[in-house]
């Protein structure tokens, strides 16, 4: 039996304002044994999605009654470094808050760039060193900085973009939604779920047909969400194989979904975790347990 009823892919794009239709940003879905089809903006007679648009949707979506898991290719939080370079609380929903306060990107004609040269809001106040990176990345392999912006494959721009647009999601939807894993690893039956995603891992393992390479991430995501749930490998993956201090770790840093643990290439056995400094977690700096676990 599956958890989920339904299940969204979404290949995100920071480019230009909240409200451009970009063909960078790509949904699809699927609710059945079937492969995801594309989703097309509602009411729209153009086809390309608008960041705006998306957040509108998806809560339209997941307030409806069947479990759905959405899955996002862009960063949901940032490194332990930035909350103490800065002094914020080791808190999701109030990092998102202060997010949004420096970085408006949820504005009509706010672009990204605006912020960063410090025309709008007040980014240089809240920024973060292209060494800085999440547990999750560390461990996922080849997964860049949520600060390296300006190279292939980068996520920051689409991160700095979007953030604003989870807060708006999770204001509207309230428990209705669960962010995994910031809400706990565990998702309560019958409870719609959003979760950062990592479509490099999974993209090799399905052949790419006539999709440009956005759709193709977007269907990827969709996909293999599917796929995990039917097999029942998505509970293993909801619950990753980490130390008490990763779990705390990753409370405040978030999560990428399919990320088991730490990659078998980094440590023989299950001996070796991340030497980095800012996540030593087998020290004592992070307190064991900051939310649910």
């Amino acid at each position: 039996m599956t958890v989920f009823q339904r299940y969204i892919g979404i290949d995100y794009s920071g480019a230009e304002v909240p409200t451009a239709r970009l063909a960078g940003l790509r949904v699809y879905l699927t609710e059945s044994d079937s492969a995801p089809v594309e989703v097309q903006p509602p009411s729209s007679p153009r086809k390309n999605w608008t960041r705006r648009g998306i957040a509108e949707w998806l809560v339209v979506q997941l307030s409806e009654g069947a479990p759905t898991i959405v899955g996002i290719d862009h960063g949901f939080s940032f490194p332990l470094r930035y909350f103490e370079t800065h002094g914020l609380q080791l808190d999701w929903p109030a990092f998102l808050d202060d997010f949004q306060r420096h970085w408006p990107t949820d504005s009509d004609f706010v672009y990204v760039d605006f912020v960063r040269e410090g025309e709008l809001g007040n980014g240089p106040a809240r920024t973060g060193s292209t060494r800085w990176r999440r547990l999750s990345e560390e461990y996922a392999g080849g997964a860049k900085s949520v600060f390296h912006f300006d190279v292939p494959g980068s996520v920051a721009k689409s991160t700095h973009a979007g953030l604003p647009w989870l807060r708006f999601i999770r204001q509207r939807l309230g428990s209705r939604v669960h962010f995994w894993p910031f809400d706990g690893w565990d998702i309560p039956g019958g409870r719609s779920a959003i979760a950062e995603v990592y479509p490099s891992l999974w993209r090799k393992g399905f052949p790419p047909e006539d999709r440009t390479p956005d759709q193709h991430d977007a269907y990827c995501i969709a996909a293999w969400l599917a796929r995990a749930d039917r097999d029942g490998m998505l509970a293993t993956y909801l619950n990753p194989d980490l130390t008490p201090a990763e779990r705390a770790v990753a409370h405040v840093e978030g999560w990428i979904l399919g990320v088991a643990g730490p990659r078998k290439s980094a440590m023989p056995g299950r001996a070796r975790r991340s030497k980095r400094g800012s996540h030593d977690c087998g020290r004592t700096r992070w307190p064991p347990f900051i939310g649910p676990a």
